[in-house]
């Protein structure tokens, strides 16, 4: 295994980013933010990549911040800029105009699930557990979770969740619509590399606007969308991607989409 705190590794266009700190349950160092950030910044740079699978390693996704590592900041500017970097990782999956799938493969809590949260997609083990564990140590959620997670689950469950801590089982996050496959242990990385190879296969552009439309719905009203979307959909219609497309569909074949 790398001794990089996290791992970039490619299956053709879908690229594997996998936290590597499986001794703490892949817990925030700083080492393990710097690591994160910058593969997620290569990835989104690689015009060959089309998709991005997050996981961890070992028996945990995240079990969020690094609690002896945080007791090491002696000031206020120590903690304000380790909490900046768990929110940068989060804005450049927000902003990456490519999809990215959470692969959590267990325990996702604190920090760790608000990464889940900021994913396009959340694949989980049957194994996996989720826990917004902040108030157990005196904390509030951050890393975006209280921007997420009240519009993945509804403002009353989140605040439950919260307000507890209580630990939800893959089970529960299925039934309450925060995950969007459940799958058996075994067949986690299988099932989620054949998905993200599917995405790869259709219109990266279009599902790149599809995601910056998406990302900001919640803050447009019915005429305002309306607007944006007949923009885009024209930018869209002038793509060689959308041409190859129609073209592909009167001839009865797959289309071979190249991002253009």
């Amino acid at each position: 295994m790398s001794d990089k705190a996290a791992i970039l590794e490619r299956f053709g266009n879908v690229a594997r980013i996998t936290l590597n700190n499986p001794g703490s349950l892949n817990s925030m160092t700083q080492a393990l933010l710097d690591d994160t950030l910058a593969a997620l910044k290569e990835v989104e740079e690689d015009p060959e990549v089309r998709a991005v699978v997050l996981t961890g390693a070992g028996r945990a996704f995240c079990a969020g911040g690094d609690l002896p590592y945080i007791l090491t900041f002696e000031n206020t500017s120590q903690s304000r800029r380790y909490i900046q970097d768990i929110a940068h990782v989060v804005n450049v999956i927000v902003r990456m105009p490519k999809p990215v799938i959470a692969m959590v493969n267990g325990v996702a809590a604190g920090a760790g699930f608000s990464w889940v949260l900021a994913c396009d997609l959340i694949f989980c083990a049957r194994s996996a557990r989720f826990s917004q564990a902040f108030v157990r140590i005196g904390l509030i959620p951050d890393g975006s979770a209280t921007y997420f997670l009240p519009r993945a689950v509804g403002l009353h469950r989140a605040k439950e969740l919260m307000f507890t801590g209580d630990v939800i089982d893959a089970a529960e996050a299925y039934e309450i619509g925060l995950v969007n496959r459940l799958l058996d242990d075994e067949k986690l990385w299988d099932q989620t590399l054949a998905y993200a190879e599917r995405l790869t296969r259709l219109a990266p552009v279009a599902i790149g606007l599809m995601k910056k439309i998406l990302n900001q719905s919640d803050k447009l009203d019915l005429q305002a969308a309306i607007e944006v979307e007949t923009g885009i959909q024209l930018f869209c219609l002038g793509t060689e991607d959308h041409r190859e497309g129609v073209k592909a569909f009167l001839e009865k074949r797959p289309p071979a989409f190249r991002g253009v």
